[in-house]
Formats: structure tokens, C-alpha cells, sequence
């Protein structure tokens, strides 16, 4: 290696903006470290900076060197003092008068994306300068040097990857063709680079389906932050410094709203009032303190994290006087990580408001300030799990967020400029704008979301009525005129019931299931396709193999379910059938063929059908074919895609929950009559356990139970005209002057308590005076079966309660036989494979010590892996004899056979030392009894939920396709099938026994 090597492979190296590029963010994060203005800020020069044009000192000695002083110098400036393009030499006075060389980099373009040789020079002397004191050590979990990098940017780096791939496709080519007769036609493929795309929009971990269980949940994913993902950290690998909150996360990114689990810390949300910067850094804005003129100004600055380092920031809430200035002497402020009282006239920057430090989901939870951070996280997450209800209300007691963020989540509908409403249908609004032209929005109606909720707009405005530009003139799902409204206010008792609520168990009144209170509407979307097979294409069609004709009555013509059609499980949407394999045939059937034709070919019945546990209306079927043009994959005729909708009660088994974290699942729904009663005789709607609230510190669901109890009397009271309110409300320290008579709607006062600025405990029990209620919040609560009073008094209020996506419904699942896996012969596991109820090691135990030999037995063989038990067992009970002894199973075969594999020659003994043969030659017989009792021993892959996904076909597909059609499926011995004892109500759609060959893997 010579010196010229090792020179050229060091520009390689650092020098060549292909393999080394700063970005405009890398130039700008070196030159705040190593430039020479930020390394000498609050600093003491031992020699003075001077413009060698003119002379002038810039920079005095002697003097701390602040921010002021650097200002008026600009590049031009720079170069006079230390030289074009040279590295900046400064001499500092350390703390024993001496001196201290330090180099800096020049300041440079934002374009200039590679390393200079200065760099690397500042960068030696900034490690120098660390020993004597100048300069900080970074630190790695600071939001200062932590980036993000939003969709743009990641897209543009896959664009740079595509292109470089094709650009060596086309310089291969080029060597390869003819000079003279090449075309850039030939030379270009833009393969690569659509592929690039595509698979960063297909396959990237950070392209996710959008969560639009409700409005807050979509807008809280589109301001998802993440540290996971390519470029990223791995959840293994990440410790407890990156996921803990830093302080420089203040106003940036939430502290409360994170995953539980495996992904805490790692994923975080964008706070109220934050944005991210043309280089990816946090910024949150802050008011400017004019110190001079003794004010806080309305001029806000946004800041990124390090620049905040250098300041005194005050509080939000800090009480200011006429003039804006701060009213103490002493004011309670933050630098960095400490928060100190300082003196007025230090602080530089004020907050802009006590919710800038928090997420949307976190902000709309009220008395957060009074919750515990592990229930209000829950809190923030399980809001964004509610579903949008048939009725909605907006919250009593909300927090002020509500209307913007319904606005910003973008499922209402809003008025694009001012004018007046001309017409309003359920399906569309005209609005006539002010220069006359015409506006109109068409509305969605019933459509599904992305998790099969409802999405529904219903206006919100009346002809003649005038809009203004963005209001909402028609509510989305989960909004009640313009706000959020993920739940309902209800009446909820906190006493123990009968044990009902033991555990977090919610109790609830049948009165909230006969007003369709917590009912919700979920679409499921089902789809077939009919694609072209080596034995012929399929085909969607009425007509299909030994069905009765009461089965097909909702079909069309074309074998396709009508829309308003009431389906259940096992029902058919879609008729298909594939055709089979030739097979040889009789004479009979060679008769058959010679007459009819064609049309006597073997088919079998593969119609798209409900699942079990799914029932519902069709309300909607979409047909898409090549002779329409649409878009459909290789391979692929015609789809076709059915919806169904189901209205969904509150049942037990469902999930609720309240702002606060207080989660809990319904465990009976009673009648209204046997649930407590007030002294007026209101009954209450829910009954929690008060042992919820002091383990879990979570107050605030106490306090909004009281304040939701005053304001909703309250509103009854000005509903009825009672001439008192005034005086009371005056009372509470309501002003009159300011805002006149509350409008109270259905369910009552509307009020809002901000985050950390809401109301106060006088408010609370000054509200709840004002209302005529006891000042403790508790009432005499009358049993609703006796009449009789309960013996102490019980806190009963009004509280905001969501219904949860996790239902019940979803959840339940029974099986009495189906598929079972391929070696061991077991039943699947799981729902979605339509699996069984696993009896594992423990519980075997359990039956072991209680002595239930039999009942063990049973489970482990019958009901399990003993193939020709089961199927004898099956026929005993249809004919109604004694069920046999159970045989060998399939599992102590598949051990054998394992131990034999690895050399070990295995015999099974009886007690009198002969040997027992297991033999495998059972099966044919089992099978041939398995087709007179009609049960279909069919073929079904171990993971069914992932052959389900392997319908979208890619290109490559064919092939296989081809492959498995060569199976031989007369040879097939019955270790190579899974025996599925098939539907047993439904006998008549039992097919012959026949394997289906699409269900094989290859």
C-alpha cells in the first residue's frame, strides 16, 4: 500500500458524497457542534476576535461572550476574521488565567453534504477541549439528537435504491449491446424501481393498515412516533434509557400515551402543539418574555430540545396581571431537568399551555392531574379502542379538545367556505356559497372501516340554515354535533353487588340494552374468486352439486346472495364450484357422458359460505370481472365481494370502560326494576366496585362522577325553569355578564376541565352546592328488589362510559368436530382455525388426582387423536349403541415412528410379554365407514388463517399451482389427508369422500 492507496481510499472513504452523505441535517447538526459560535457562547476569550480587513475588535476579551454578540456576525464577517475556508483558531481563558487553543469548523453551506477536513480537525480538538472542561458529552436518548424521519423522506431513500439498481441494469446493458444501434428504450427497465416502491408500501414494517376503530384512533395514528422499524432499534435490544421519559420530551412527544407490553417507550405519540422541522427535530412553541418592557408577549417561538436547553421556561399557568407580567416575584420555572422557583426577570420563554406537554388522547381525559400515570395510560389507549355506538352523546364532563379534534380526524363532514344550505338529504348537502356557486357533499352511508366498524355521516344542518367555512355540517361516526363522542354519559353507582363486581365485573341495567344505548354496527366484508385450474376454470353459478333448492333461495340467478338477505352460519353467499379430477370411469357414467354431454363432468361444491359464529344482513355485494375491465389478479376470472352487517347489543362478556382506566367486563345484565333506585326513582344504569378506585389511584373517576352528577341536575333544573339556578349558579362564581344561561341538551350542562387548568376542588364541590346535591356526593340508595334503603350512603354520579372493540361476540367459539393436523392427528387450536379446547398438561393433571380415569381416557383418545375410535365412537352415538373401547393414538404412533427414525427399534409389549402390532391398515375401512355415515374426511391445512392470506396471488404463483395438481389423489394413503369430521347438523351437503386438491401445500 502506498501513500497515494491509503490517500485515495480515505477520500473514498469520507470524501465521495455517494458513499458519504450528511444530508442537509447532518451539515446542520456538525455545524452547531463544531461551529465556533456556539463553542465560545458563555465562554471568556483570552484574545479578542478581529476583522483583519478593517481592524475592528468583534469579540472583546475578558468578557463573557453571549448570544447578542454573535448575532451581527455573518459569513462574510467570518471570513474576514479567521480567513476563507480556513479552520477558526480560539483561544479561551480556563480557570487558571491560562490559555486553551480550540479549532472549529467553519460555517458552511446547508448543501455542503460531505465531510470537510476542518470537520474532522474541530472534531479532534472539541474531544481535547472535553479534558479541560470546554464542551458537553452528548446524550443519546436527548429528542436533540433524535430525528424523524417522516414518510418522504424513507420514500426518497427507496426511490435512491431502485434507481441505483436500475442504473447498473442499464450500464450491463450497455456494455453488452451494440453502440450503434441501441435505444434507451432497450437500455431502460423501470422494474427496480416499481418494485422499490411497492414494497415499501406492501411490506414495510411502518406501512400499517390505518386503525379507524373511531375518529380519535385514526388521528392518533397518523401522529404515531416510532423507534422500531428499518433504521431503527429492535424491541429486544432497547433498554430502559430509550424507553423512559426525558425531559427534553416536554411539549414534544407524550410521557403518558405508549403501547403496553413488549413496545413501552419505543412508540409514542406527538403532542398537542408540536410539529416536526424541515430536519425532522421536534419542535414545541413557547410565548417570548420581553424583559425590557417587564411583559409576556403573544409572539410564539417554536424551539427544538437543545435550543430549549439554554433557557428558563415558566409555566403555563403562571397568573400574569393587566399588563401580561408575571403577578409573583418568584415564578416557578424549568431549565433542562430542573424546576426551580426563579426570579421574574430571569425567565425568557413562558408555555403557551398546560396541555402542550400532553397527546390528543391523553388531553381528553378530564382530572388527568388526579389520576395515577400507569391508569391514565390505559386511559389514553382504551379510548382509542371504543366503538362508534348506534346513539351518541359527547361527554358531561369533557376537557375542551373534543370539537377539534372530531374537526381534525376527518370523518365529518365540513363546509369548504360560508354560505347557505339549500338542500339536506340523508345522502347529500347543497350549500349555495356567498359568490353564488354551488357546493355539494355527498355522504357516506354504512360503510366499513378497516376493523369492520360502522361508518356512517348524518347532517347536522337544516335548509336555509347559513354555515361558515369548516363547520361541521354533517357528524361522522362517534360525533354528536361536532364533538367527539365516544360514549355515553350514565348513571353509575359505586357499592358492591352481590358479588357481581367483584374483580373489576361490571353490572348493568337492562334499560341500557332496551334503548340501544351501547349498540353498535359491525360490516364484515367476505370475498370469492373464480379462478382459472388446471382441470378447467371455476365457475360462479346456482347450479351446484346436491344442494336442496330451500338452501339456494336467497341466491340470484348467478348463484350470488341478494342484499337484504338474512344469512347464519353455514348459509351460502357465493355458489362455486370447481371441477374435479378425471377419474375412471364406469360404464354407467360413460353412458351418462355419452348422453348428457359435458355437462355430466365431475364437479365440486367450494361456495364461499357464513363462518361459524357470524350471522347478519347483506348489505352490499360487489362484482368485479375481466369483461368489466377491472383490475384483477393473474389467474383470477371474477370476484366477488359480500357485506354484512350486524347490530351488535351490549351482552355480558363485552368490555367497557371509562376515561380513567377503569376497565372492567360486564358480568350480568339485570333487570331495571331489581337495580338500586334514587330517592326520586331513577334507577341507576351501572354498578362499579368501589375496591377499583383506591389501589388503582385513579380519582379522577370519582371527581367526574360527582361533577357529572351536578351538571346533569343542573340541567334538568334550567330545562324545568326553576328560578333559582341564577342565584346558585352566581353563588359557584359563575359569570352571568360573561356568558349568560347555560344551554343544557339531553343529557345536561356541557362542561369543560382542561388538563393540569381545569376545575379546581371548589369548583367541583361548588357545582355540586350550586346544584342542591350533598356536599360529600353521596346519596341514600334504595334496593330495588326489597325497597328497603341500603344501610350507608352510596356515591352515585354521572360518568362518560366507552364500549370496547373487545367483544364477546368476536371471542366465543365452540366445536364439536372439524379439522385436525396433519401428523399428530389432533385438533387445531385457535378460533380462526375452527380448532378445539386444548387440555394440557396441567389439567390432565387435575383429572389425574381426582381419580376421573375414564372421563381422561376419553379426552385424551376419542375426543383427541385415536383416527378410527373417533369415527367408531361417532357412528355408536348416531345409531345409539355403547361407544367402544378407545384404540392407539395417532400421537404414540407418531412417537414410535419418531424413535425408530433416530435408530431406536421400538416394540410395544402387553403384560404378558407379546407384542402388539399398531397397524396403519385400519384406515381404508374407517374410511370406507366414514362414507356410509356421510361424515367428509377432507383435507384442511395446519394453519388455515395463513391459507387464507395466500389468496392474493403473486405472479409466481402458477407454478405452483401446477405442481400440486400432479398429486396422485388415488394414491394418497390417509396419513397424507386430515380426517374432518364434518358439520353434523347439515348431513346433506356431505359430499362423497374426495380430497381437495387446492387445500395441499406443496
Amino acid at each position: 500500500p502506498t501513500v497515494d492507496n491509503a490517500e485515495q481510499m480515505i477520500k473514498n472513504l469520507f470524501f465521495e458524497p455517494k458513499r458519504y452523505d450528511l444530508a442537509t441535517v447532518g451539515r446542520y447538526k456538525l455545524t452547531k457542534k463544531l461551529g465556533w459560535k456556539h463553542r465560545i457562547i458563555g465562554k471568556v476569550l483570552a484574545e479578542p476576535l478581529v476583522d483583519t480587513t478593517t481592524g475592528e475588535v468583534v469579540v472583546p476579551d475578558s468578557v463573557v461572550v453571549t448570544e447578542d454578540m454573535l448575532d451581527s456576525v455573518d459569513i462574510e464577517r467570518e471570513k474576514a476574521i479567521f480567513g476563507e475556508g480556513k479552520v477558526a483558531e480560539i483561544f479561551l481563558r480556563k480557570g487558571d488565567e491560562s490559555k486553551f487553543k480550540i479549532l472549529c469548523s467553519p460555517t458552511l453551506d446547508i448543501n455542503e453534504r460531505t465531510i470537510t477536513v476542518n470537520d474532522i480537525v474541530a472534531s479532534v480538538s472539541y474531544l481535547l477541549g472535553l479534558m479541560e472542561g470546554f464542551g458537553t458529552v452528548d446524550d443519546i436518548d436527548h429528542l436533540g439528537n433524535r430525528r424523524v424521519r417522516a414518510v418522504g423522506e424513507l420514500l426518497q431513500n427507496q426511490f435512491r435504491i431502485g434507481l441505483s439498481r436500475m442504473e447498473r441494469v442499464v450500464r450491463e446493458r450497455m456494455t453488452i449491446q451494440d453502440s450503434d444501434v441501441i435505444t434507451p428504450q432497450a437500455l431502460i427497465n423501470i422494474r427496480p424501481v416499481v418494485a422499490a416502491m411497492k414494497e415499501f408500501f406492501g411490506s414495510s414494517q411502518l406501512s400499517q393498515f390505518m386503525d379507524q376503530h373511531n375518529p380519535l384512533s385514526e388521528l392518533t395514528h397518523k401522529r404515531r412516533l416510532s423507534a422500531l422499524g428499518p433504521g431503527g432499534l429492535s424491541r429486544e435490544r432497547a433498554g430502559f434509557e430509550v424507553r423512559d421519559v426525558h425531559n427534553s420530551h416536554y411539549g414534544r412527544m407524550c410521557p403518558v400515551e405508549s403501547p403496553e407490553g413488549p413496545n413501552i417507550g419505543l412508540i409514542g405519540s406527538l403532542a398537542n402543539y408540536a410539529r416536526v422541522n424541515r430536519f425532522g427535530f421536534m419542535e414545541t412553541p413557547y410565548r417570548k418574555v420581553d424583559r425590557e418592557n417587564q411583559r409576556v408577549t403573544s409572539e410564539c417561538r417554536y424551539l427544538t430540545a437543545d435550543e430549549e436547553d439554554e433557557h428558563i421556561i415558566a409555566q403555563a399557568n403562571e397568573p400574569l396581571d393587566e399588563n401580561d407580567w408575571f403577578i409573583n416575584e418568584r415564578v416557578t420555572a424549568r431549565k433542562k431537568e430542573e424546576t426551580t422557583l426563579v426570579r421574574r426577570e430571569q425567565v425568557d420563554y413562558m408555555d403557551v399551555s398546560p396541555r402542550q406537554v400532553f397527546s390528543i388522547a391523553t388531553a381528553m381525559i378530564p382530572f388527568l392531574e388526579n389520576d395515577d400515570a400507569n391508569r391514565a395510560l390505559m386511559g389514553a389507549n382504551m379510548q382509542r379502542q371504543a366503538v362508534p355506538l348506534l346513539r351518541t352523546q359527547a361527554p358531561l364532563v369533557g376537557t375542551g379538545m373534543e370539537y377539534k379534534a372530531a374537526c381534525d380526524s376527518g370523518v365529518m363532514v365540513l363546509a369548504k367556505r360560508a354560505g347557505v344550505v339549500t338542500s339536506v338529504s340523508a345522502r347529500q348537502i347543497n350549500v349555495r356559497a356567498d359568490n353564488g356557486e354551488l357546493d355539494v357533499y355527498r355522504l357516506l352511508k354504512y360503510e366499513r372501516s378497516n376493523q369492520g366498524t360502522c361508518i356512517n355521516q348524518v347532517p347536522i344542518v337544516e335548509k336555509g340554515e347559513r354555515v361558515k367555512e369548516n363547520q361541521p355540517i354533517a357528524d361522522g361516526p362517534s360525533t354528536d354535533h361536532g364533538e367527539l363522542a365516544l360514549g355515553y354519559n350514565i348513571i353509575v353507582a359505586y357499592m358492591p353487588w352481590e358479588g357481581y363486581n367483584y374483580e373489576d365485573a361490571i353490572l348493568l341495567s337492562e334499560n341500557l340494552v332496551k334503548r340501544d344505548l351501547y349498540t353498535s354496527i359491525h360490516i364484515e366484508e367476505y370475498e370469492s374468486d373464480a379462478r382459472d385450474t388446471k382441470l378447467g376454470p371455476e365457475e360462479i353459478t346456482r347450479d351446484i352439486p346436491n344442494i336442496a333448492e330451500e338452501t339456494l333461495k336467497d341466491l340470484d340467478e348467478t348463484g350470488i346472495i341478494r342484499v337484504g338477505a338474512d344469512v347464519r352460519p353455514g348459509d351460502i353467499l357465493v355458489g362455486k364450484v370447481t371441477p374435479k379430477g378425471e377419474t375412471e370411469l364406469t360404464a354407467e357414467e360413460r353412458l351418462l357422458r355419452a348422453i348428457f354431454g359435458e355437462k355430466a363432468r365431475e364437479v365440486r361444491d367450494t361456495s364461499l359460505r357464513v363462518p361459524h359464529g357470524e350471522a347478519g344482513k347483506i348489505v352490499d355485494v360487489k362484482i368485479f370481472t375481466r369483461e368489466n375491465s377491472d383490475e384483477l389478479p393473474p389467474g383470477v376470472n371474477q370476484l366477488v365481494r359480500v357485506y354484512i352487517a350486524q347490530k351488535r347489543k351490549i351482552s355480558v362478556g363485552d368490555k367497557m370502560s371509562g376515561r380513567h382506566g377503569n376497565k372492567g367486563v360486564v358480568s350480568r345484565i339485570m333487570r331495571q326494576e331489581d337495580m338500586p333506585f334514587l330517592p326520586d326513582g331513577t334507577p341507576v344504569d351501572i354498578v362499579l366496585n368501589p375496591l377499583g378506585v383506591p389501589s388503582r389511584m385513579n380519582i379522577g373517576q370519582v371527581l367526574e362522577t360527582h361533577l357529572g352528577m351536578a351538571v346533569r341536575v343542573l340541567g334538568q333544573q334550567i330545562k324545568d325553569g326553576d328560578p333559582t339556578v341564577q342565584k346558585r349558579l352566581e353563588d359557584a362564581g359563575y359569570d352571568f355578564q360573561k356568558y349568560g344561561m347555560p344551554e343544557p341538551d339531553v343529557a345536561g350542562i356541557h362542561i369543560a376541565t382542561p388538563v393540569f387548568d381545569g376545575a379546581s376542588d371548589s369548583d367541583v364541590f361548588g357545582t355540586i352546592k350550586a346544584a342542591g346535591l350533598p356536599i360529600t356526593g353521596k346519596t341514600v340508595l334504595y334496593d330495588g328488589r326489597t325497597g328497603e334503603p341500603f344501610e350507608n350512603d352510596v356515591t352515585v354520579g354521572c360518568v362518560y362510559m366507552l364500549k370496547l372493540h373487545h367483544l364477546v361476540d368476536d371471542k366465543i367459539h365452540a366445536r364439536s368436530t372439524g379439522p385436525y393436523s396433519l401428523v399428530t392427528q389432533q385438533p387445531l387450536g385457535g378460533k380462526a382455525q375452527f380448532g378445539g379446547q386444548r387440555f394440557g398438561e396441567m389439567e390432565v393433571w387435575a383429572l389425574e388426582a381426582y381419580g376421573a380415569a375414564y372421563t381422561l381416557q376419553e379426552i385424551l383418545t376419542v375426543k383427541s387423536d385415536d383416527v378410527v375410535g373417533r369415527v367408531k365412537a361417532y357412528e355408536s352415538i348416531v345409531k345409539g349403541e355403547n361407544i367402544p373401547e378407545p384404540g392407539i393414538p395417532e400421537s404414540f404412533k407418531v412417537l414410535i415412528k419418531e424413535l425408530q427414525s433416530i435408530g431406536l427399534d421400538i416394540k410395544v409389549l402387553s403384560d404378558d410379554a407379546k407384542e402388539i402390532s399398531i397397524q396403519d391398515n385400519e384406515d381404508d375401512d374407517i374410511n370406507e365407514k366414514a362414507k356410509n355415515l356421510d361424515l367428509d374426511v377432507e383435507g384442511v391445512e395446519q394453519d388455515t388463517e395463513s391459507a387464507k392470506e395466500k389468496d392474493s396471488y403473486t405472479d409466481d404463483s402458477e407454478d405452483e399451482e401446477e405442481e400440486l395438481d400432479d398429486i396422485d389423489i388415488e394414491n394418497l394413503s390417509d396419513e397424507d389427508l386430515i380426517a374432518d369430521i364434518g358439520d353434523m347438523e347439515n348431513m346433506d351437503d356431505m359430499d362423497n369422500f374426495d380430497v381437495n386438491v387446492d387445500e395441499f401445500d406443496e
